[in-house]
């Protein structure tokens, strides 16, 4: 199983990264800010753990959107 962990940057703004944990990871809009809150004050903080192949498709997802975006979002999984 992999987590997929979200990063902190001094660019994305936070809404856009409460609305990409509610989006892609199915939280609702409290638990969402709480992750992003974690994100922004330590660094990096768990959307959530998946298979292999389900957590690198998230990653993935996340990445693309956030570029389309013009963000600079890391979104990167770990092995649990």
């Amino acid at each position: 199983m992999y987590k997929v962990v979200l990063l902190n940057d001094d660019y994305t703004p936070m809404e856009f990264v409460v609305m990409v944990i509610q989006e892609y990871f199915h939280k609702d809009r409290e638990t969402a800010l709480q992750i992003m809150l974690k994100v922004h004050r330590d660094g990096k903080g768990v959307c959530g753990i998946f298979s292999k192949d389900i957590a690198a498709t998230k990653v993935d997802l996340v990445m693309a959107y956030a570029r389309q975006a013009g963000h600079p979002l890391q979104c990167v999984m770990e092995e649990v």
